[in-house]
């Protein structure tokens, strides 16, 4: 650990910045700059799971369905949730078993905001609606959640707001369609004449500033890729008026370099959601905290390794588990995030209540771990790195996002662990940008790939682990099981779950699937996150949630104290 330790001096003592005088209130408070760490690989929101992508476009358009603050299901695009009680939501039985064996569907209704309209003054509509549902279906175009797709049997159109779609299953999270992101008809449906080109084809890439694409308080107005994003009020929103004329989305890829431009006045906040690490946070508070308002929320981000399963070595359940057991992830918390970020044994996280705390764990134990390298026929030492049989070197290559000062950090202590069991890690880091954009979408790491996944309360993990949605050319990288995870019992309990209605009905089946992965290890689980809100004392308004779905989405509610 020494290196680590003296890295993460070396690191403090460079940073050790003052602030300048007035530099907190320098820019006018109709205009708030946000630095993050992440630029987005594309600005679809159907296309690619990433968080740079989501906490922009909060900001200019609206889901029909979130999770709020409280982890409670709300309408924001939609005027009122489906219930069994308001008759917005009734059962039906299938002609035939849905896929998880499922006998009932469902018929969902929902209807658009009366005065809800696209930034050029179109109104949002139900064509709005078929013409997304029919684009998520083709299989070339690549939505990353195209399962939510397939399970529309059909939506039927009542009128020009008023729509119902018929599932195909009575899941107990029947009313969310969170995902169920609609594009503009009217703009988008040129770009999809060609449905494998429309990745690259779509306005939201192409033309970016055009207005029709976004239905939010705010519009985007101006891009500079990999620079920055500025959006402007939008002014056929129809929902309360937002507070700032011009938000600055400015993208700091290197965490030092983040700091440096808040202290200097530059951006004026660092969202939680891609900015300072836990241990960053700490640090900076004890040297300029009294000039920002700083808040810690812990959250379901779950930090971890993604296994290149394809990858012969690391198909071995062996090899796997010798990993984690090689890894001292307490001390790696305590040393770097001051315990606040607790180690992760599974990805679920005990905030939520489906959490088990009975399933297997790994402490750190690097003689089991060299014991099970053996085991594994790596047993034969050359230079200090192990050999099998046929003379291949044990090395693997271990990627995340480049400039992540706490990533990289990990990154070294993990490497420098590894590397005393005999295993040769060799770091090749990328842009965030690159990394989510192609690298892991595309599963072309071949070993180690480390970042995060953000979910939401009791969400159930079939775009990550269920067989069917490992991401290829041949589905157009839909799905995010990256790292090609097969197992016939998971893909029964994830198609099972969402079917049982009764809370702890469902419990035992959680704890089952829980069980699996920490089994099976199809990642290295690290820890669970906690974000830190960096603020001017000015801003208001912003609510950490602590789940997926970001504070921008309530962004019409900050403001600037007087």
């Amino acid at each position: 650990m020494m290196g680590l330790m003296r890295l993460a001096v070396f690191l403090a003592f460079a940073l050790g910045l003052s602030l300048p005088a007035g530099g907190v209130a320098a820019k006018g408070k109709d205009e708030l700059v946000i630095g993050i760490t992440q630029f987005p690989s594309t600005l679809n929101p159907l296309i690619d799971s990433m968080m740079a992508k989501s906490y922009v476009l909060a900001m200019a358009r609206r889901p029909f369905t979130t999770y709020d603050k409280d982890w409670q299901l709300a309408c924001l695009l939609c005027t009122e949730l489906p219930t069994l009680e308001n008759g917005r939501a009734v059962p039906f039985d299938l002609d035939k078993p849905n896929d998880a064996g499922g006998t009932q569907g469902m018929r969902l209704t929902y209807t658009i905001q009366p005065e809800a309209k696209w930034g050029d003054g179109t109104p949002v509509t139900t064509k709005d609606v078929i013409f997304t549902w029919k684009l998520g279906l083709i299989p070339q175009v690549g939505v990353s959640n195209q399962e939510q797709f397939r399970r529309m049997l059909d939506i039927e159109v009542a009128d020009e707001k008023t729509f119902t779609i018929v599932a195909d299953r009575l899941s107990f999270d029947f009313a969310a369609i969170n995902d169920f992101q609609i594009l503009p008809a009217h703009l988008e449906e040129k770009p999809l004449a060609e449905p494998a080109e429309y990745r690259q084809r779509t306005l939201y890439d192409t033309d970016s500033t055009n207005p029709g694409l976004y239905n939010g308080p705010y519009r985007i107005t101006q891009i500079a890729p990999g620079s920055h994003i500025v959006l402007e009020p939008n002014a056929h929103w129809w929902g309360k008026k937002p507070h700032f004329k011009r938000i600055i989305v400015r993208v700091i890829e290197n965490t030092a370099a983040l700091e440096a431009n808040l202290l200097s006045g530059e951006i004026d906040y660092i969202a939680g959601e891609m900015g300072l690490s836990v241990d960053q946070a700490l640090a900076f508070e004890k040297r300029q905290g009294k000039h920002f308002n700083i808040l810690y929320k812990s959250g379901l981000v779950y930090e971890h390794i993604d296994v290149m399963l394809d990858n012969p070595i690391l198909a071995d359940i062996r090899v796997r588990q010798a990993l984690i057991l090689g890894i001292d992830r307490q001390a790696i918390s305590q040393q770097l995030f001051g315990g606040k970020q607790p180690v992760a044994h599974s990805s679920v996280n005990p905030l939520d209540w489906v959490h088990d705390e009975d399933i297997p764990t790994y402490a750190f134990d690097p003689k089991r771990a060299a014991a099970l390298l053996d085991e594994a026929g790596w047993r034969e030492k050359r230079a200090g790195i192990r050999h099998n049989a046929a003379g291949e070197k044990l090395s693997i290559e271990f990627m995340t996002t480049a400039g992540n000062r706490s990533r990289e950090l990990v990154q070294q202590a993990l490497q420098a662990q590894w590397r005393q069991l005999g295993i040769d890690i060799r770091i090749r880091n990328e842009p965030a940008r690159v990394f989510f954009g192609e690298t892991v979408t595309k599963r072309k790491f071949t070993g180690l790939a480390m970042y995060a996944w953000i979910s939401a309360p009791e969400s159930v993990p079939r775009s990550t682990l269920h067989s069917k949605e490992i991401p290829s050319a041949e589905n157009g990288w839909s799905g995010q099981n990256n790292p090609g995870f097969r197992n016939e019992e998971m893909d029964r309990l994830i198609d099972t779950i969402s079917l049982v209605l009764e809370k702890e009905k469902r419990r035992p089946m959680w704890s089952r699937l829980q069980a699996i992965y920490a089994g099976e290890l199809p990642a290295l689980p690290l820890y669970f996150r906690a974000d830190a809100y960096i603020m001017p004392a000015w801003l208001t308004g912003v609510e950490p949630t602590g789940h997926q779905y970001p504070t921008t989405l309530w962004v019409e509610n900050w403001g600037a104290a007087q």
